[in-house]
């Protein structure tokens, strides 16, 4: 029942107190992100670590001027490819062949099935699919947060062409998802902290279909 404790206890955190998240920490969270599951194991998205305060500066500009990327300790900012290629799968499903020490032509059917569905489909489609597998990614991120305590805001209010531009994200073929802000509560300021955390009741979320 750890997890759903911790999941209570976590919040949307909208104002943090500047302190900084210890590198252990960090490390396990992003290793949860890493350990992500996602379609056919592509891992279609990275993520950028940003603590360079003169950047959060030019992402809060460009995010509606929300405080927590300034205050937070570290910035994650999902970003999933801008589509699928045979090129790009290919790379891929090669490394997992090798990792495995498994000749590739054990994966090449499989890689010319899924490229087979994506090919005749348009870009953004693409690009949907893409952004889906990082949410995943995202999703064990948070609750690897409150599972360290670290408390957290998912954010997705924020300009993503500018966002995509700030951090370069055409050399590496990418497009800017989400934030997840990590750092710590401040005690005062945020008017979030105190309020009841509000659910859609179970009988009405759960559908059995029997």
């Amino acid at each position: 029942m750890e997890l759903i404790e911790n999941l209570k206890w976590r919040y949307a955190t909208k104002k943090m107190n500047g302190q900084t998240v210890p590198q252990e920490k960090l490390d396990y969270i992003l290793e949860a992100a890493r350990l992500a599951p996602s379609s056919s194991g592509l891992q279609p998205y990275k993520i950028f670590v940003i603590s360079d305060k003169e950047l959060l500066a030019k992402i809060k500009d460009v995010a509606y001027n929300q405080d927590q990327i300034t205050d937070c300790s570290h910035l994650l900012v999902f970003a999933s490819w801008d589509g699928y290629s045979f090129d790009r799968m290919g790379e891929v499903f090669h490394k997992t062949a090798k990792e495995r020490e498994l000749p590739y032509s054990i994966l090449e059917d499989f890689h010319k099935t899924i490229w087979g569905i994506f090919e005749p489909l348009p870009a953004a489609y693409h690009q949907a699919h893409t952004a889906r597998q990082a949410y995943i990614s995202f999703g064990m991120a948070i609750a690897a947060a409150a599972e360290q305590r670290v408390d957290a805001c998912p954010m997705d209010g924020f300009l993503p062409d500018k966002v995509d531009e700030l951090l370069e994200l055409d050399k590496y073929g990418l497009k800017s998802v989400a934030f997840l802000a990590l750092g710590y509560r401040a005690a005062e300021g945020d008017w979030l902290v105190n309020l009841k955390k509000v659910r859609t009741p179970k009988e009405e979320f759960i559908i059995e279909k029997v």
